[in-house]
């Protein structure tokens, strides 16, 4: 599937998938445990990014503990709340309209890992305040069970840098690197689609986003079965945002037309990388890189079309990133 993925779509599937689990658990049992957050569902990814979101609230409560009164940074303070939230981790217990909001994002987030792993890792690396702590990137990769390999790498390598913090951009130059080094491959996504066929029935292809011509009218659709339990609303930068009108963007082929490229492969930024990958190339990293390496070693444009005409006949020549990369490409042999 070479389409853009649909993160409002993933939000509705999920919000199906949450109802379903919710209901043939908590028709037996009134609150659910940590050891049956773990065994809830059979795609282990959404237990773990549910009990994630739980340590994240854990945090949060406990940096609301401040006093002008009590030093709580003494050691003898750190080490009894650290013992508190090793006991209160043993204890959770939750009811069944605290759980499916959590349930809910757990599922949408292990999708986007699975179906979307390049923005998924945009995502995780972008920060709002520029700066990213390495220490909660590590927390939170201990957390990924699916296509991990490539920030669990990251974090290694700014840990032997005793990297403290880095700023998003410095973190997408290094995982650019990494991806390289690794030929980096996303997991078959059969298995996990699978397993959640088994709870709601999957239709992949609504996963993503349709494209529609500019002569075929709009069909509003009706919204999907709300959650069973009323979740309170609140923004999460992950949901798509209507689309609306907007004037025309400048492209990364727009900024490189500027200057001479030489190469390629050193001009492409991480998005742009990812965006190709995903689209043009069927999420295969490895196969991404190799094409671009024969491309730099062309003379001139009508080589590098007649590559691409032949290896790649399947491309939609009117997909907006197919025209961005014939746009650099042109700029590299101008």
């Amino acid at each position: 599937m070479d389409e853009k993925i649909s993160l409002k779509a993933l939000d509705q599937y999920a919000i199906q998938v949450a109802n379903q689990l919710g209901e043939n658990f908590f028709s037996r049992k009134s609150i659910i445990t940590g050891p049956e957050i773990l065994t809830l569902c059979e795609v282990k990814q959404v237990n773990f990014f549910v009990i994630h979101d739980l340590l994240n609230a854990w945090k949060k409560e406990s940096a609301k503990i401040k006093s002008p009164y009590f030093d709580y940074q003494a050691k003898a303070v750190t080490e009894a709340l650290n013992q508190f939230q090793v006991a209160l981790s043993n204890h959770i217990s939750i009811s069944k309209a605290d759980f499916l909001p959590l349930l809910k994002r757990g599922v949408s987030q292990a999708l986007y890992l699975v179906l979307d792993p390049y923005d998924f890792y945009s995502d995780t690396l972008d920060s709002k305040d520029e700066w990213i702590s390495v220490n909660e990137l590590e927390n939170k990769v201990k957390y990924l069970k699916i296509n991990k390999a490539p920030l669990e790498n990251l974090v290694t390598r700014l840990k032997e840098k005793n990297t403290d913090t880095i700023r998003g951009k410095e973190a997408f130059a290094l995982l650019d690197q990494i991806l390289e080094e690794v030929n980096f491959t996303p997991e078959d996504v059969e298995p996990y689609l699978s397993a959640l066929n088994k709870i709601v029935p999957v239709n992949v292809n609504l996963f993503y986003e349709q494209k529609v011509s500019p002569t075929t009218p709009v069909i509003e659709t009706k919204p999907v079965t709300q959650l069973t339990t009323p979740i309170e609303q609140k923004p999460v930068s992950q949901i798509t945002q209507p689309v609306i009108a907007a004037e025309p963007k400048t492209t990364l082929a727009d900024n490189l037309a500027k200057q001479k490229i030489t190469r390629l492969k050193e001009n492409l930024t991480i998005n742009q990388k990812f965006m190709f990958t995903k689209i043009l190339f069927h999420g295969d990293f490895e196969i991404f890189t190799e094409a671009i390496d024969k491309l730099d070693r062309f003379d001139n444009l009508t080589q590098a079309m007649r590559f691409i005409n032949d290896a790649y006949p399947d491309w939609d020549r009117e997909s907006e990133e197919y025209e961005e990369f014939l746009e650099i490409l042109q700029t590299r042999f101008s």
